[in-house]
């Protein structure tokens, strides 16, 4: 019995020390200081660095991806029907509450928005927040990189 027990112990030993290290990771906290008056940084992506796509990464493509959490309410499908929200095929470049087949609310159908790369950018961090009064309450993209790919995908849609 004491010899399975040891032999039970070694292998516990050897299999912790094939995991790596068991030194717990550092947590570095990072405090950030701006002058009183100094506007606090944006979690809203650039438009220039959406308009620059990466040699080594398809951003497009990652996009497709990521817009499949849209696709409960949205399709980006050419011809495709509006459902619980617009049909965002050809997006950008078109008049905000422009698609024929969808009844937007006022505020959008009203708003002087053309959707280009920093619209749909900060429409999809906050909706309400960018378009008062919009029926889009749902689906705000907090991740500014998903939201970056989801804008050049919609811009893929719309070349």
């Amino acid at each position: 019995m004491r010899n399975r027990a040891l032999m039970a112990a070694g292998l516990l030993t050897a299999t912790l020390a094939a995991c790596g290290s068991s030194e717990p990771e550092r947590v570095v906290e990072q405090i950030v200081v701006r002058e009183p008056g100094e506007p606090a940084a944006s979690a809203v992506v650039e438009p220039a660095a959406l308009e620059e796509p990466s040699d080594k990464v398809d951003l497009a493509a990652l996009g497709e991806e990521a817009f499949q959490a849209c696709t409960g309410c949205h399709n980006a499908d050419p011809g495709g029907p509006s459902m619980a929200g617009p049909n965002l095929y050809g997006v950008v470049g078109r008049k905000a509450g422009a698609a024929a087949d969808y009844p937007y609310s006022e505020a959008l159908a009203s708003s002087d928005i053309v959707w280009d790369y920093a619209s749909l950018d900060r429409f999809l961090a906050n909706p309400a927040g960018y378009v008062e009064g919009t029926s889009m309450v749902a689906g705000a993209v907090r991740n500014g990189e998903q939201r970056a790919a989801i804008v050049a995908y919609l811009a893929s849609t719309s070349e």
